[in-house]
């Protein structure tokens, strides 16, 4: 993992932002214009994350990384045991 110990685990508002003046208010990575869908897209595609930084060189991996944390926790937090 990419974070420290000591360092605490971004939450989502850090790492994504919705502002309708930015792209009509679709999520996009903080600071930048790159929607958060595009990471997703570039993953379920089976690229890899190296492939989508390098075509989108305003996302750092550390943003990356945190968008898919919070995302896993997301879900797991959503989830419902089996039954």
């Amino acid at each position: 993992m990419l974070f420290w110990r000591d360092t605490p685990m971004p939450t989502l508002k850090s790492v994504v932002r919705s502002d309708p003046e930015i792209l009509g208010g679709t999520p996009v990575f903080a600071g930048t214009r790159v929607p958060l869908k595009n990471l997703l897209d570039y993953l379920a595609a089976g690229d890899s994350l190296e492939t989508f930084l390098d075509h989108f060189p305003s996302v750092t991996r550390d943003q990356a990384v945190a968008a898919l944390e919070c995302a896993k926790d997301l879900l797991i937090a959503r989830a419902h045991p089996a039954r």
